[in-house]
């Protein structure tokens, strides 16, 4: 098991929510979620949340613009430790990876994901 995160899932459809949220309690995780970008730059603080699971296509705002908002609010306090983004989308065009790279984003997870991949991609970010 992985050390205990505070988790913000970013995520629109409730059986994704559900299922997700259900499996990272169950590694001891705690989990807060935002149905869409707006909410999820609204509960964001700085400091606050070690991981954002962040769905890139959600309702309103996409992930990639709720992560250019959450990372601007972490620039604005540049003595908190960043919280590590990492991209969930049924999107695998070959550079959907890079591209969620190239925005910010700490790592790129396809969907439907399994505990084994996302512990693994938290050990590689050294969480």
């Amino acid at each position: 098991m992985i050390f205990p995160f505070k988790i913000l899932l970013v995520e629109d459809n409730t059986l994704n929510q559900k299922i997700v949220a259900f499996y990272l309690k169950k590694e001891q995780h705690e989990v807060t979620i935002a149905t869409t970008g707006e909410e999820a730059v609204a509960l964001f603080q700085p400091g606050i949340f070690d991981v954002v699971l962040m769905d890139l296509m959600l309702p309103g705002i996409d992930g990639f613009e709720t992560t250019r908002q959450i990372k601007a609010k972490e620039n604005n306090q540049p003595n908190v430790i960043k919280a590590k983004i990492i991209a969930l989308t049924a999107n695998t065009l070959d550079n959907d990876r890079e591209r969620c790279l190239q925005q910010g984003m700490d790592e790129y997870l396809a969907k439907p994901f399994d505990m084994i991949k996302l512990n693994s991609i938290l050990r590689k970010l050294k969480l």
